[in-house]
């Protein structure tokens, strides 16, 4: 059942609103739905039933609908009023199935504007529109008045007109029809090609787009294979310079080879030289071991020997002092001398102490120089004496030992090894 409108008011939002679309009039066929016995007006507060026939163009559906559409309407939301249409009960679609529907006065326009009956589906396609009406009351000049005889034969005459006029226009107008059914064939057929064109037109463009993306992959294509022709090219270009610069390098790397044999010949000779010099080192090193024992066996001599020169230069002065010789000749002892095969350059102070211990008797009567065998008198002064023996004697300024200037090598020997101490 229709939702309840007026003028002044919108349409009831219900979950029964019909289906509508924004479809202009162009679009429509008002052909597939006829509407039969629509009056010029309707009295309103009454019920009215609208006729209508549903030609074999027209599948109907369970949600098409029939509404009151008032005059100049653009779209189908503009419905006054509507009703569900009824299925019809034969559902044969290859001829026209009359049917009707009754529409209450309560949801009817109240107004005299012109209103007409409209058939839409359930797309919100209108399929069929009646002739405009209108909903006022009855006035004097629709009441047939019949006054003479010949008027009433005249107005049958008219009417047999009218009626004949009439038969005629429903014979144009189904001939009308059946050209409009033609002619919506024949605009089927030409909207299918005109959809099939479009279709080849789509696919013309698509086989365009495909037809320029693969002519610009093949240029692409092409760019690519030249770039990399020319990666080709440098890449010859490198492998002739990697394999120049092998060459070149196996020729240093064999120099270098030969270069290295050759060190390795020198690091051998030079190691050889290590060893000899390891071993010159070793026998200098026991060298001065034995320099070593030999300066301290000679400072230990030396130190014998200072302590002899020490007692005799003691004797010396108690000779002075004593005026007999032989008592200070007594005091002297013989000198010992060291065995010579001890040392590796012989005993530097044998002769000088053979010499000194011979002159210690000479002394007892005479003074005489042990070195020089210079006599002086006896009534000479000590340091007469002193001068000349000490001039011939060389002295340690380490250890003060005494040496004779005759072995000045044995005295710079003696001085050395206090270097290496």
């Amino acid at each position: 059942m229709g939702a309840e409108l007026s003028k002044t008011s919108t349409m009831d939002e219900t979950s029964d609103e019909p289906p509508t679309s924004a479809v202009l009039l162009d679009n429509c066929h008002f052909s597939q739905v006829i509407f039969n016995n629509v009056d010029k007006f309707y009295v309103p507060g009454g019920d009215i039933t609208c006729y209508y026939t549903l030609t074999q163009n027209i599948v109907p559906r369970g949600k098409d609908w029939v509404g009151i559409f008032r005059v100049g309407w653009k779209t189908t939301r503009e419905y006054y009023t509507f009703m569900w249409a009824p299925l019809p009960s034969d559902a044969r679609s290859d001829t026209a199935v009359q049917q009707q529907i009754q529409f209450k006065a309560y949801y009817l326009p109240k107004d005299d504007e012109y209103y007409q009956f409209c058939y839409v589906d359930q797309d919100g396609v209108v399929r069929g529109a009646s002739v405009p009406f209108q909903f006022r009351a009855e006035t004097e000049d629709d009441i047939l008045v019949v006054t003479t005889q010949g008027e009433v034969e005249e107005v049958e005459l008219q009417n047999k007109n009218l009626r004949k006029e009439n038969e005629e226009l429903k014979a144009n107008c189904a001939s009308l029809e059946k050209q409009n059914i033609n002619l919506e064939k024949e605009l089927n057929k030409m909207q299918e090609l005109q959809n099939s064109l479009e279709s080849l037109r789509s696919n013309t463009e698509k086989l365009e787009l495909e037809l320029n993306s693969l002519k610009k992959e093949n240029k692409q294509l092409k760019e690519l294979d030249d770039c990399r022709e020319a990666e080709l090219h440098q890449l010859k270009e490198q492998i002739q310079n990697v394999t120049s610069d092998k060459e070149r390098l196996e020729t240093r790397l064999k120099t270098a080879l030969d270069h290295m044999d050759q060190l390795q010949s020198q690091v051998l000779n030079y190691e050889k030289e290590v060893e000899n010099l390891s071993l010159m080192d070793r026998d200098k090193t026991e060298q001065l071991e034995s320099l070593k024992e030999e300066n301290r066996q000679l400072r230990a001599i030396g130190t014998q020997q200072k302590r002899r020169e020490d007692e005799l230069l003691r004797h010396l002065a108690q000779a002075e002092e004593v005026s007999s010789f032989s008592v200070a000749s007594q005091a002297q002892a013989p000198i010992p001398s060291p065995e010579v095969g001890r040392f590796l350059f012989g005993n530097p102070y044998c002769a000088a102490g053979a010499k000194l211990g011979a002159g210690a008797a000479d002394l007892v009567s005479i003074r005489k120089c042990p070195t020089c065998d210079e006599v002086f008198p006896e009534d000479s002064e000590t340091s007469q004496y002193e001068a000349p023996v000490q001039s011939h004697v060389l002295k340690c300024p380490v250890c003060s030992e005494i040496f004779e200037k005759s072995n000045k090598q044995v005295f710079d020997d003696h001085v050395f090894c206090h270097g290496l101490e």
